[in-house]
């Protein structure tokens, strides 16, 4: 399935809320993805991307619609070298191969745009597809911190990968 990747835009609140009110993203994301996913929360979450500079959260967009989000989030002070990757996806677009093609677009963008030297992702212990999804993008398992996260009163193991900027790519960037 064809998709692309852009900033998200005001108009894109009404497709947001329809596609993120499911409850089997919101037991994936963290405490701050809300459900039920209202128009509201839509809209402010856009208003919150528009002023990052540079881009950090792209709507990912399939027939003129945005169907979800994608985004690095550089750290700072000592782990100012890492980012952490978020993404989510409408139920109605899993299984196709969307995320396995969006995730290396945002990370390829993240080392070019942010001296980085890794990019890393936290997912619960129970969502074996973001795992594979991960794992089928070059993204390596660093950690596995035993019920670490409580989700929707439950703990969840929590899960780290991780992938890294090549050593010669880091140099280069140096020059």
């Amino acid at each position: 399935m064809d998709f692309s990747l852009r900033p998200f835009h005001p108009d894109d609140a009404e497709s947001i809320a329809l596609h993120a009110n499911e409850f089997d993203i919101a037991r994936f994301t963290s405490d701050a993805f809300p459900h039920p996913y209202e128009l509201s929360d839509a809209v402010s979450f856009i208003r919150g991307t528009l002023p990052l500079q540079p881009q950090r959260i792209f709507a990912i967009v399939i027939d003129d619609k945005a169907v979800g989000g994608i985004g690095i989030h550089p750290q700072e002070g000592v782990a100012r070298l890492n980012a952490e990757i978020g993404y989510w996806l409408g139920k109605a677009y899993w299984g196709q191969g969307i995320m396995t093609r969006a995730i290396p677009l945002v990370v390829d963008y993240a080392f070019q745009n942010f001296e980085l030297n890794r990019v890393y992702a936290k997912v619960f212990g129970n969502n074996g597809a973001s795992q594979r999804v991960l794992e089928k993008c070059g993204f390596v398992l660093e950690a596995r911190i035993r019920d670490g996260c409580i989700k929707m009163n439950e703990l969840q193991d929590e899960l780290i990968y991780a992938i890294r900027r090549l050593p010669q790519s880091m140099e280069e960037t140096k020059g």
